[in-house]
């Protein structure tokens, strides 16, 4: 008996995006349950755009987007200046399930200390949201996502504002996602997280171009250099490895006050 594949959680066809102009041609992909995709490129390249209109904030310019999941968006910034408690915003998450008028039953609580507990964030569940850094923030929005639910998880640099530990736990996290079936999108300047956890990748270049396809293939030293402008030496695969960016520092080549 043949076995049946699973529906993708995203399609995209031809998706061309942007806030007024296209920011790249358009682009196709997909992302299957428990799949980890992630997408580089340089500053103004489009990924945040890109992520956007994933998730519904900007509309596409033209193209099809194909959404057959529960979606959570993390954007690289969350902020409030109401005095929201941690445990507030990721109660957040469960509004689908709360309703409207209604307060969040013991079942609603105990969803969003267990999102806290995964990220190690349960000591913080009474602190005043606005006290705490950027990558705590960050991470407690993350949390607010997974007590909603999400089935599609999209994040936007999420590493960005994390010391290495933390960059690990958050690392860590999407590989646990996968395996219990979650999709995964993720924007990042580490070509190593992206070796390190991504199924696939979308590279963004110059001129409008992209690259997608498996991350072995596509995260190469060809193609990363082409991509930044800056030689890597070496690329982690999936699970492990190292980096090496060749990095040639000039000195007097800053213009003069």
């Amino acid at each position: 008996m043949t076995k049946t594949a699973a529906r993708p959680l995203l399609t995209l066809r031809n998706l061309a995006f942007g806030r007024g102009e296209a920011l790249s041609a358009p682009i196709s992909l997909e992302v299957s349950p428990g799949k980890i995709l992630t997408i580089l490129g340089s500053n103004g390249r489009g990924k945040t755009t890109l992520l956007d209109t994933i998730a519904s904030i900007l509309h596409p310019l033209s193209g099809d987007i194909c959404r057959y999941a529960r979606i959570g968006f993390v954007p690289q910034q969350f902020s409030t200046t109401l005095a929201y408690s941690v445990l507030d915003i990721v109660l957040m998450g469960r509004a689908r399930e709360i309703g409207t008028f209604e307060l969040p039953k013991p079942e609603d609580e105990a969803a969003a200390m267990k999102a806290l507990r995964r990220l190690g964030l349960e000591d913080l569940a009474d602190r005043d949201f606005r006290r705490l850094s950027g990558g705590q923030q960050q991470l407690v929005v993350i949390a607010r996502e997974l007590a909603g639910g999400a089935e599609l998880l999209l994040l936007d640099e999420p590493t960005a504002t994390l010391d290495l530990k933390r960059q690990e736990t958050v690392l860590s996290l999407m590989e646990s996602l996968a395996a219990r079936g979650t999709g995964i999108i993720f924007t990042t300047h580490e070509p190593l997280h992206a070796g390190l956890v991504a199924d696939d990748a979308l590279l963004m270049l110059p001129g409008e171009k992209s690259l997608y396809g498996s991350a072995d293939k596509i995260l190469t030293p060809e193609n990363l250099f082409e991509a930044y402008g800056v030689r890597i030496d070496a690329v982690a695969g999936k699970g492990a490895g190292r980096l090496i960016s060749d990095f040639e520092i000039r000195r007097g080549n800053l213009p003069q006050p």
